[in-house]
């Protein structure tokens, strides 16, 4: 079967990064919650590394955070100095990343988007990221996908 080249997108980015894994799994069927990715890969849903994108005064900002919490958007906006975060239109995240909510991977994009990290993540030995669409993740590390996406390690929630 081809490959979605979102899918191909995040691979070959993980590969060029020196990612220890550019196995990204396509599962049966769209996960578009952290609780349904956790159900289907049988981890715990603070394994699963939510890609949010954020309008920060008119620039896409990309928050990891793990699905055990939501991002406490007053607190990252203090924390980068701006004075709102807006949760980003399908349009924006898909204009800044080339990828639909559901599945916007954290890498993968026509250019690189400021990254934040929550580092709630750190907790977890193996993290699952999604692949560039709803029903595609992949396993990392913390310190790597800190390290593959230029993230933040930030707290978020």
């Amino acid at each position: 079967m081809e490959q979605h080249p979102n899918v191909v997108a995040v691979r070959e980015a993980l590969e060029a990064a020196g990612a220890h894994t550019a196995q990204v799994v396509v599962l049966d069927d769209a996960v578009h919650t952290a609780v349904a990715a956790a159900e289907a890969l049988g981890v715990e849903v603070g394994q699963i590394a939510n890609s949010l994108i954020f309008d920060a005064e008119g620039e896409p900002l990309l928050v990891l955070t793990s699905g055990a919490h939501r991002v406490d958007t007053a607190k990252v906006a203090s924390a980068l100095g701006i004075a709102k975060l807006r949760r980003a239109t399908p349009e924006f995240v898909r204009e800044h990343t080339g990828q639909a909510i559901g599945g916007v991977a954290p890498l993968g994009h026509p250019k690189p988007v400021r990254t934040l990290v929550d580092v709630d993540l750190a907790r977890y030995e193996v993290i699952w990221a999604a692949g560039g669409v709803p029903r595609a993740v992949f396993p990392i590390s913390y310190d790597e996908l800190v390290r593959v996406t230029a993230g933040t390690p930030t707290e978020v929630a």
